[in-house]
């Protein structure tokens, strides 16, 4: 094999703060020797090469070719690896390496990706979180050592690791960074990434992204920690958060493709029994696995007293009523024809009223034009200001100040009346329906402002409880950051279903100062705490 094609890896540096792990300097190799290129442009068929030679050191070839895979040792050799970084014991209280939340997000977004790539997999398989990577990782992390290890486990585990400092990121952006090294890559070349490596080994690299989409690894488990004082190449960082992820089976292995190009799932090994889910070869669970145990940050629960056989004299105990069940919050008010917003306005929501038909012969009155006195009938002006018919309809008000005077006028089949008297007066508008992504935020819909703010009753797509929260965040409970995902936080608040999706009405109010992160129907939200700009909103269910 001549030099004239060996692979030349790279690292990738974003000033901003994120910082995907690649390749320690060519000063950190050492003496080159003279059967061997420089360890800079070392492929991976050299890389191995020199270490039959005996030349570099195992974990330093391995740092160089960047995201590791070279020797399949086997499973009882992997354990005992990583049984090094098990609990000496069980412990009734244990505190995981990663929240989870981010745990989730992580292995989400990595099956997610994996499922979407293209040209399309015939064997990838599904990923699931592993504890015991999850525990190595966080051991490496610990280290705040920005290159890839220990050299001791790097035989038999795949790595990628990021750091960032400043504004928070989550684990998601340095997962979708590393996938997004997919522009660097063509399948199926297994040594083509752009390749450029002068001295110091910089330029474009894609290991990251080949790592996540190797089709036969199918664990991970990550950490994150943070590092008040961390060497990134020469320059200290403050405060890193330092994300190490590890991988089982490894992956990029020298002059293997990542995967399979074919039809999904049609390549899958027989242990998944012809299961596939969302392109993945998925093994479905079976009743004689162990459940999984809540470790996350749990407080121990106390032993159970043992038993006396004291006897004593029971206590009558007074019944007490049944809880009632919370009711359910609408936005939208249901009127009569002749109902006043000066009656019915008696809170924040009297913005959203739901008029019945056959308002057009009523009696109720109304005062004004343009601007309508508080005493007059909500759906009546809505009808002679032309946002309804006479079969009804929702319709959207906005109160205003005191208005000098109200001036007579016949509209659409309504006559209104003068009133010379400074009075409190309503506008009304008409209410628009919106079909939303599970993406699309208040922020960017409807944002809060003083003077108020008419959100279009919105419908959301289905299964939005499943988006990583690095697409579609949720801030906040009850009243939510204007940067959370409309749709996953009608979920989270319980107004509508994952499955089927359905109708909200969104509220835009002022900022909190802190928002309180809580797990409510499968969706975790997050804890904001003193948001430098945005504002909120709160979220209703429609009536049926």
């Amino acid at each position: 094999m001549s030099p004239g094609n060996t692979r030349r890896w790279a690292r990738k540096r974003d000033r901003a703060g994120q910082e995907p792990r690649t390749e320690p300097l060519r000063a950190r190799l050492g003496p080159r020797n003279p059967g061997c290129p420089d360890p800079c442009s070392l492929c991976r068929r050299e890389a191995m090469s020199c270490v039959l030679k005996g030349v570099v050191p195992l974990g330093l070839v391995l740092l160089v070719c960047g995201a590791q895979g070279f020797f399949l040792p086997n499973v009882t050799h992997l354990e005992k690896m990583l049984s090094k970084y098990q609990q000496d014991r069980p412990h009734s209280r244990v505190r995981r390496a990663i929240p989870r939340a981010d745990k989730e997000e992580i292995l989400m977004l990595h099956n997610k990706l994996r499922g979407q790539v293209y040209p399309p997999a015939s064997n990838m398989e599904h990923m699931t979180w592993d504890d015991e990577l999850e525990r190595s990782a966080a051991a490496w992390a610990q280290e705040c050592i920005w290159e890839h290890g220990p050299t001791s486990l790097l035989v038999s585990i795949g790595q990628n690791l990021a750091v960032h400092w400043g504004r928070y990121r989550s684990p998601g952006f340095h997962v979708q960074s590393w996938y997004d090294e997919v522009k660097d890559y063509t399948y199926p070349s297994p040594d083509e990434c752009k390749p450029w490596c002068p001295e110091r080994c910089s330029g474009a690299m894609c290991t990251h992204y080949t790592q996540i989409v190797w089709a036969t690894t199918n664990k991970v488990g990550c950490a994150v920690n943070t590092c008040q004082r961390m060497n990134v190449w020469g320059e200290v960082w403050e405060n890193a958060v330092y994300l190490v992820c590890n991988y089982s089976p490894k992956g990029n292995w020298i002059g293997e493709a990542p995967y399979k190009n074919g039809r999904p799932c049609s390549e899958c090994p027989p242990s998944y029994g012809g299961g596939c889910r969302s392109n993945l070869c998925y093994r479905e669970e079976t009743y004689d696995q162990k459940p999984e145990t809540d470790e996350m940050n749990e407080v121990e629960v106390a032993p159970v007293p043992e038993e006396k056989h004291v006897w004593v004299q029971p206590r009558v105990v007074r019944p007490t009523k049944p809880k009632k069940t919370p009711g359910v919050n609408y936005m939208t008010q249901v009127v009569k024809c002749d109902t006043k917003l000066k009656d019915k306005c008696k809170g924040s929501t009297c913005n959203r009223y739901q008029c019945p038909a056959g308002c057009l012969n009523s009696k109720a009155k109304i005062f004004g034009t343009l601007f309508y006195e508080s005493a007059s009938s909500i759906c009546r002006a809505a009808i002679h200001y032309g946002i309804l018919d006479d079969k009804g309809g929702l319709v959207d008000v906005t109160r205003n100040g005191k208005v000098p005077f109200f001036v007579k006028s016949e509209r659409n089949g309504v006559e209104s009346l003068s009133k010379y008297k400074s009075s409190s007066s309503f506008t009304v508008s008409k209410v628009k329906v919106q079909d939303l992504d599970c993406y699309t935020t208040v922020a960017q819909l409807c944002p809060f402002v003083k003077t108020g703010t008419h959100c279009p009753r919105v419908r959301c797509s289905a299964y939005c409880k499943d988006e990583p929260s690095y697409w579609a965040p949720v801030f906040g409970s009850n009243i939510y950051a204007d940067t959370s995902s409309i749709c996953k936080a009608a979920v989270h608040a319980g107004v509508i279903r994952n499955e089927s999706g359905g109708y909200v009405d969104v509220m835009p109010v002022d900022k909190k100062k802190i928002y309180v992160g809580s797990l409510r129907n499968g969706v975790q939200s997050e804890s904001l705490r003193t948001p430098r700009d945005g504002k909120a909103f709160r979220i209703f269910a429609v009536r049926p």
